[in-house]
C-alpha cells in the first residue's frame, strides 16, 4: 500500500552515544523522504558527537570514535538537515520517545530554529506495540516476511520502518491511510515537550506529567510555586522542555 500523503513524510533513525536525550549526542542519522507522489530520497550522515562514544554504544551500532573523527559536527550540518526536513511530517520507530526529543535538543544546541510543532509524528513502534507488541526485527519479519539484515544500522532500520508501516496499512483495515490519523494513533500521550514532562490533559490544558505536581496545570504551579520554574531550568531537563516551560511562563505574564 502506498501512503496517502498531504505533506512529504520523512522516516528517520538516529544512532547515538547513549539513550539520555539531555547528555547524549547523535553519531549517525539516516532519513528517507517520501514525497506526496511516492518518490523516495534517502540520505545518511555520520556525525562527530564531540564526545567519546561509549564502548557499549559502539558495540550496538558499530560506530567507533575513529569512524567519526573527521565527520562534521551536528552544528555544521544542522541547516542542511533543517532544509531537507522543511515542510515534512516525521516518522520513525520509537521516535516519539527518543529520536524526536533528541533531534530537537541537537537543533537547539546548534542554534537552528527548527519548529517541531508544525509537523505530525508517526511512530511506527507505537502502532506495532498496540497491534503486536514486538521489536523492529520481529515487526519486519511479521509484516514483511523478511529478516532484517544489518539491524541497528541507521539506514537499514530507517528503510525497514518505512516498509513496516506500509505493510501495517495493508494488514489492518481499521488503520486509515492518512498521516493525521496515524500520528494520533501512534501517540500515547499528547505531549507538549516531546520528552513527556509536560502533556495536555483532556481539557487541552498543559499539565506536568511527573513529580509532586503531576496532573496539575503548569500555569497554576508557576503562579503558586514560582521557584519550581527555577528548579527545572537549573535541573537535568531537556533544553526543549525548558523552552516550552519558558514559553508558557511568558504567555502567562503577557496574558
Amino acid at each position: 500500500m502506498q501512503l496517502n500523503l498531504k505533506n512529504p513524510l520523512v522516516f528517520f533513525d538516529l544512532e547515538t552515544t547513549g539513550i539520555n536525550i539531555v547528555s547524549d549526542r547523535i553519531v549517525e542519522i539516516a532519513m528517507l523522504k517520501v514525497q506526496v507522489n511516492g518518490k523516495e530520497e534517502l540520505r545518511s550522515y555520520r556525525i562527530n558527537p564531540e564526545m567519546p562514544i561509549p564502548r557499549q554504544a559502539s558495540e550496538i551500532h558499530g560506530i567507533y570514535d575513529e569512524d567519526v573523527k573527521d565527520a562534521p559536527t551536528f552544528k555544521q550540518v544542522a541547516r542542511d538537515l533543517a532544509r531537507f526536513l522543511e515542510g515534512c511530517d516525521l516518522g520513525g520507530f520509537n521516535s516519539n520517545k527518543f529520536d524526536i526529543p533528541l533531534l530537537a535538543e541537537e537543533f537547539i544546541r546548534a542554534e537552528v530554529d527548527f519548529d517541531m510543532q508544525k509537523r505530525r509524528f508517526v511512530d511506527v513502534q507505537t502502532i506495532f506495540h498496540k497491534m503486536e507488541k514486538r521489536t523492529l526485527e520481529a515487526a519486519y519479519k511479521f509484516y514483511c516476511e523478511k529478516d532484517l539484515k544489518d539491524a541497528h544500522s541507521a539506514e537499514a532500520d530507517t528503510v525497514a520502518t518505512y516498509e513496516v508501516l506500509k505493510a501495517q496499512l495493508d494488514r489492518y483495515a481499521e488503520l486509515e491511510n492518512d498521516v493525521n490519523f496515524l500520528a494520533k494513533f501512534s501517540t500515547h500521550n499528547r505531549t507538549v515537550d516531546f520528552a513527556g514532562r509536560i502533556v495536555y490533559n483532556d481539557k487541552d490544558v498543559e499539565v506536568f506529567n511527573f513529580g509532586k505536581y503531576k496532573g496539575v496545570s503548569v500555569e497554576e504551579v508557576l503562579e503558586k510555586d514560582p521557584g519550581y520554574y527555577g528548579w527545572m531550568m537549573n535541573g537535568d531537563f531537556p533544553l526543549y522542555t525548558k523552552k516550552v516551560l519558558t514559553n508558557i511562563k511568558l504567555r502567562r505574564l503577557k496574558g
